[in-house]
């Protein structure tokens, strides 16, 4: 079903949705009740209105923490289904992929607000430190709760970072966690985190973090030749991957007669390198430099307004500054040396009415407005004005469970020079579904059905000799059947038992596909055509208890088949020669396992990342394409004491063991072993 709007209806559509929201707030009379003086809980003040169908892949707490993960990239490697693709270093980008669907179909959440990029879709992970969160978790399709924005519907999978709340335990009202990390590429790290209880309903947080790293280190870079015989092999050093970056963020969190509120403000600034590819025997040379300002200030206020009735509003302003500059001129690529400076303004309205106790309806309104500013030459100022609209339910009955979703999206777009794109507004639906046998009450079986809708980005469209306004929307279908099996048991050594298998087929149309040219700013951006992709998740955890140790393993295995079948050709015509060939980046075989143990206050951490066979960004599936698979086994010690009655904590680790070269990207080498140390200090 598809409808059109003008830009003044669309206007029209946000006016009524937040007028009668607000109508809703002001004229319910506050109910007075009493509340109890505990620990601050800001976004978990409430139980969830929701009833779980599909189960997220979760790290929080002393998991998260005791992974050898610097950034929530890194983290973000232990999860079943996902690809990361990393350019190297510290200071290179970081994006992650689900399902083979692109980086752009991922929605990436911070305290429950998407985090934008209107200008090339990606969220760069490696910005987002892991000591300020206490969780991190992966939906696929969308999360099973219906009493949330419009937003949180739109993507294909969707990763919730959840920043850490103030606990206060008996009568404390300060807590002050300092912290320092050094490693040997020559990392210095230091951070703290304070958090004041103000009042019995108030509290407020502040952390800041800065970050340098001169980002050399070692790695192997070796060459074949067409026809498979090795060109040249040799040892060398990134010398392009440093960084010095700050980051800051306070946050402001209370209680209401039935609700709660939030406020967060959050900064990063870094002057970085961009590592430059390595090519053609250039082993030494430097490759660009980004300075980055990135600012966003977000509230939330959630409330109860009576038994059956809850709503919710979110806004949000952001405003980020990159300058990108080549450092050294090529005679393939133009010299760079540009700005550009991305705005947006996010508010949402979200309301939750429940019908009985095992129906919920919910009516979700979100407007957003992007524009974005370059001093290219001839470029087109665009602007972006975008309404959603979704309508969502879930029910109950006996041991089944369902939930429907209907999202509208309107969009609206504006140019000072240049064609501009025609108006886009489409209906796309999702349904999941869940069932519990009662003769075995610990499995689950689940099912889903989703279809959602992606415009271009900015970079897509209006790049300067890159971009095309005449690039096609981009449509993926997804269907998922799975099961969850979980027990408890009652046994000396064998506590408990986790079990979660997926199996996935997801059509995706007019794929848009970004590979970089000849520098990490500069893309070229086509439309795939069609791309199928059949695979299989599996994530299986235990607990085990021996002796006094307690033990947790934890594996993730990941099978993707991601074939391009666009063009199979005909009597006239020859096919594409990568028909029915795997796409780029996408390996056949992925996964992790993880091992924690607990002793006393002694915690050890195994763990291996694997990916397999794949091919680079050449669509060819070739030897000369083929990028070999690769592993890393990292190692942690981490040991507690108490001194004067305040807590320390010191982190030993030792990452890639065994000292293996690899590329996550072909041409972009990660570093081999290197060693880090952690010292925590609780007040």
């Amino acid at each position: 079903m598809v409808a059109k709007l003008t830009a003044s209806q669309l206007h029209k559509v946000v006016f009524t949705i937040f007028v009668l929201t607000s109508q809703f707030l002001f004229s319910q009379t506050k109910k007075k009740d009493t509340l109890k003086e505990e620990a601050i809980r800001a976004v978990n003040i409430y139980k969830k209105n929701f009833k779980e169908i599909v189960p997220a892949q979760v790290l929080q707490g002393e998991e998260l923490e005791r992974l050898n993960s610097h950034s929530v990239a890194d983290a973000l490697r232990y999860f079943s289904g996902v690809q990361i693709k990393d350019y190297g270093g510290i200071g290179g980008l970081k994006t992650i992929n689900i399902r083979s669907m692109g980086s752009q179909h991922v929605g990436v959440f911070y305290d429950g607000i998407q985090l934008g990029n209107a200008q090339n879709g990606l969220v760069d992970l490696g910005r987002y430190s892991l000591d300020d969160l206490e969780e991190i978790s992966l939906y696929n399709g969308q999360k099973s709760e219906i009493f949330q924005p419009a937003r949180d519907f739109g993507s294909s999978g969707s990763i919730y970072l959840q920043p850490k709340t103030p606990v206060f335990t008996g009568t404390r009202k300060i807590n002050l966690v300092l912290r320092a990390k050094s490693a040997s590429i020559d990392l210095f790290n230091p951070s703290f985190r304070l958090e004041q209880k103000l009042s019995p309903r108030i509290s407020a947080s502040f952390s800041a973090e800065f970050l340098q790293s001169d980002g050399i280190y070692r790695y192997r870079y070796a060459k074949k030749y067409p026809n498979g015989e090795p060109a040249y092999d040799t040892i060398a050093k990134r010398r392009d991957s440093d960084i010095k970056a700050k980051r800051f963020e306070t946050s402001l969190n209370g209680t209401l007669n039935n609700g709660s509120w939030n406020i967060r403000g959050y900064g990063y600034i870094s002057n970085r390198g961009v590592p430059a590819p390595v090519v053609n025997s250039r082993f030494d040379g430097r490759g660009a430099r980004m300075f980055d300002e990135n600012y966003f200030v977000q509230a939330n206020l959630r409330k109860k307004l009576f038994p059956k009735f809850e709503t919710q509003l979110k806004a949000k302003f952001a405003y980020d500054y990159t300058h990108f500059l080549d450092t050294v001129q090529s005679q393939l690529v133009k010299y760079s040396d540009n700005t550009y400076i991305q705005r947006e303004l996010y508010i949402s309205s979200s309301n939750l009415y429940t019908v009985n106790s095992h129906w919920d309806i919910s009516l979700s309104g979100d407007f957003q407005y992007n524009n974005l500013d370059a001093d290219l030459y001839q470029f087109s100022y665009p602007t972006r004005y975008t309404t959603l609209v979704a309508l969502a339910t879930t029910y109950q009955w006996n041991r089944f469970k369902v939930l429907g979703s209907l999202l509208g999206t309107f969009t609206f777009e504006e140019v000072e020079r240049n064609k501009r794109p025609e108006d886009r507004s489409e209906w796309t639906p999702a349904i999941f579904m869940s069932y519990q046998p009662a003769t075995v009450p610990e499995l689950t079986f689940r099912a889903f059905y989703k279809k959602i809708f992606r415009l271009p980005t900015f970079n897509d469209l209006y790049y300067t000799n890159i971009g095309s306004t005449f690039l096609k929307p981009e449509f993926t279908t997804q269907y998922d059947l799975g099961f969850t099996y979980q027990k408890k048991y009652n046994h000396p050594v064998f506590k408990a038992f986790y079990a979660k298998v997926d199996g996935y087929y997801n059509r995706v149309k007019d794929k848009i596909v970004a590979a970089p040219t000849g520098n990490m700013f500069r893309w070229m951006m086509m439309n795939l055509g069609l791309v199928d992709i059949i695979g299989t998740d599996v994530n299986v955890q235990a607990e085990m208890m021996w002796g006094k140790v307690k033990i947790k393993p934890l594996l993730s295995y990941t099978y993707q088949s991601a074939k391009d079948i666009s063009n199979p050709g005909d009597d006239i015509s020859p096919g594409d020669t990568f028909y029915k060939k795997q796409i780029p980046y996408t390996p056949w075989h992925s996964g992790s396992f993880t091992l924690m143990a607990d002793y006393r206050d002694w915690n050890f951490n195994y763990s291996v990342v694997y990916v397999g066979e794949r091919y680079d960004g050449q669509q060819d599936n070739i030897q000369y394409n083929f990028v070999q698979p690769w592993y890393t086994h990292d190692l942690s010690v981490q040991k507690k004491f108490d001194y004067s009655g305040h807590q320390f904590k010191l982190s030993l680790e030792m990452n890639n063991i065994f000292n293996q070269y690899y590329d996550v990207v072909r041409n972009y080498p990660m570093p081999g072993r290197n060693f880090k140390i952690t010292l925590n200090f609780t007040l």
